[in-house]
């Protein structure tokens, strides 16, 4: 089993360590497009910071990020397990997991990055700034850049088991699956439910996966199929409903009634 997270907008920037080494990160066929995408955000942060703060969409108030971004290349990393914050990150609480389930975590979880394709847990990089829907000069799209090369990495990474697939929208579109393996993708939409009406509402949404992600490493079950990985969320408390499946993969919908 693979599952597939979401990067966070927020990280948390390392004081101390070693520089940033491409080579040492998991999927080293991603290196071409990481070195690539590297050097265009930290051109464009180094030589026209104005123009950066426009590209990365970025308020008044966060023009310290470009300068961060500016010196990546130099810039202390640590594990990515430590870097990614936000509601779905603290509520999967990687650093508090038991030591099984962290080495699980180790081969079972990967993070979407726009900077640098797929991350494993222990892969060690630098705090960022990068959108999964922005345009760099000199590469474009940095959806499209992933999109032509993303794919082997994931069906690599994922072999013969199942892809739990819990990226938001924006970086779904790096990489769709192909027909064979959507058969093994299971993908999970979080409703709320109150007063007989249900609705998708981001903070439970982001909570749930994480707490959907830290029972099954904690509890070890590795389905491969959808219906079973729906039966291990069922055994675990979770009320979830399994949709028919489409061309991204089989549609879980896991009901809660609070966060």
């Amino acid at each position: 089993m693979l599952i597939l997270l979401p990067p966070s907008e927020g990280k948390t920037a390392p004081r101390r360590g070693k520089s940033l080494d491409l080579s040492s990160l998991s999927s080293p066929a991603l290196t071409p497009t990481r070195s690539s995408l590297l050097e265009a955000l930290t051109t464009l942060c180094r030589a026209d910071p104005d123009k950066a703060v426009e590209v990365l969409g970025l308020g008044p108030a966060q023009r310290d990020l470009v300068q961060r971004n500016a010196t990546l290349e130099a810039a202390p990393t640590a594990r990515a397990d430590s870097i990614y914050t936000g509601v779905l990150y603290d509520a999967l609480g990687f650093d508090t997991l038991s030591p099984a389930a962290r080495r699980r975590a180790t081969s079972r979880v990967a993070v979407t990055s726009s900077l640098f394709g797929i991350v494993r847990p222990g892969d060690r990089i630098p705090a960022y700034r990068l959108s999964g829907d922005a345009a760099l000069p000199g590469v474009g799209s940095v959806a499209g850049a992933w999109r032509e090369v993303l794919g082997d990495a994931i069906t690599e990474a994922v072999r013969g088991g199942l892809l739990v697939d819990l990226r938001s929208s924006t970086y779904a579109a790096f990489w769709r699956p192909t027909k064979d393996l959507s058969r093994r993708v299971a993908t999970v939409r979080v409703l709320h439910e109150a007063d007989g009406r249900r609705s998708v509402v981001s903070h439970f949404n982001k909570a749930t996966k994480g707490r959907m992600v830290r029972a099954l490493l904690e509890d070890g079950a590795d389905p491969r199929t959808p219906g079973a990985l729906a039966d291990a969320l069922t055994r675990l408390g979770w009320t979830v409903e399994v949709g028919e499946p489409t061309p991204k993969g089989t549609q879980l919908d896991v009901v809660v009634t609070q966060v």
